[in-house]
This record gives C-alpha cells, sequence and structure tokens, in this order.
C-alpha cells in the first residue's frame, strides 16, 4: 500500500536549489515512493522552459534568468507568489501529462471561486485567467513516468518584473494578482485550498 501524498513547507528559497531537489528526488525514487507536493516561494528568477526563446526576454535587469528543463516559455517568480510543485508517478496514478495539467488549472479555478473570482483556463495556452490576464502558470516535467515542477499563483507580489517579458511567450499578456482583484490572504492560507483539491484528485 502506498502511502498518502506527502507534503512539505520549504517557505522562501532560491529556484536552482529547490530544482535540483526535484530532479534528485524523481531520478531516486522506485514504485513505492510516495508521491510529494512542495509549497514554496521563491527569490526573484526568471525560468525559461526546454522549448523557451530567449528572445521573450525584452529588457536585461539583475534578475537572474535559469534554463530549466520544464514544458513553457518564460515566466517570473518572486516573493508573495504561491508556488506549488508536484512530484508525481503519472505511470501509477494512471494519469496522461494533459490530466495532470487540467487537475492543477482547475485546483486554482477552484480555489479562486471561494474567493469569489471567476477564472477560466486555456487549451491553447496552460494557466489560470482572469478576465484575460494571467494569474497563475504552469509548467511540467515527465521523467520515467514521473512528473515534477507544478503552478505559480500571483498572491501579493510585486508584477512589475512580468513588464519585461512576454509572460509564456505571448507578446502583451497582462498579469493579475488576488490583491489587485481585492483579496488579501497570506500565502500559507492560498495554498491550502490549493493543494487540498490536488490531493482529492490523485489520491484513490
Amino acid at each position: 500500500m502506498i502511502a498518502v501524498t506527502e507534503l512539505r513547507q520549504l517557505g522562501l528559497q532560491d529556484y536552482v536549489g529547490v530544482w535540483q531537489q526535484m530532479q534528485q528526488f524523481t531520478a531516486s525514487r522506485n514504485a513505492e515512493t510516495p508521491d510529494q507536493i512542495w509549497i514554496t516561494e521563491h527569490l526573484p528568477v526568471y525560468t525559461l522552459g526546454l522549448n523557451g526563446k530567449r528572445e521573450h526576454l525584452l529588457t536585461a535587469s539583475e534578475i537572474p534568468v535559469v534554463d530549466t528543463d520544464r514544458g513553457g516559455q518564460i515566466t517570473y517568480h518572486g516573493p508573495g507568489q504561491v508556488v506549488i510543485y508536484l512530484l508525481a508517478d503519472l505511470k501509477r496514478l494512471g494519469f496522461g501529462p494533459r490530466q495532470m495539467v487540467s487537475i492543477l488549472e482547475n485546483a486554482v479555478i477552484q480555489t479562486l471561486r471561494q474567493y469569489g473570482i471567476k477564472a477560466q483556463a486555456d487549451a491553447k495556452a496552460p494557466g489560470v485567467y482572469v478576465d484575460g490576464q494571467k494569474i497563475a502558470s504552469l509548467g511540467l516535467r515527465i521523467k520515467g513516468g514521473c512528473c515534477y515542477h507544478g503552478l505559480s499563483i500571483n498572491n501579493q507580489m510585486d508584477l512589475s518584473p512580468f513588464q519585461h517579458i512576454n509572460p509564456c511567450g505571448y507578446a502583451g499578456l497582462q498579469v493579475t494578482q488576488l490583491a489587485d482583484l481585492g483579496v488579501t490572504i497570506h500565502n500559507h492560507e492560498l495554498a491550502v485550498p490549493i493543494v487540498d483539491y490536488i490531493i482529492k484528485a490523485i489520491e484513490p
């Protein structure tokens, strides 16, 4: 019997260190390893997906740019943004990558609904949007039938670094956050319903 999903609260962390830990966990896990969900937020960083193009970084800044191994284009992480990483055995769960992306999107959509915010996904551009503005980004890496990386949702942060990129590769795409939509909440509080939805969706 596989143990239930394990949770890790990491607090504010450097991106590269957490990314390397995800790679190590995924490489060393076996068929009996419980899935994990990591809750964190990152020091300022731009991350570029596997097929990401540097041209989507519009202006240079002091914020580091990391070429990572998730799907998707460029995005920004910074304090005040909730980041939830899902390290799951998709083969064991019987889920495909698209199903898992939908689970993550729906976790955000359902959570925002609790706060009176109507949001939706876009099949052509993974993520969650409120009135056409992006509030959550998603990206996964599948290796050996297991996934890592996950989602980020803008809560109460400095959004100005997004002005220096084409968010997720889309020129002119605007971003928003809960604080700008009239919701004030701590990061750890916002993570609770998102994680709860994910666990209910993946656990038998």
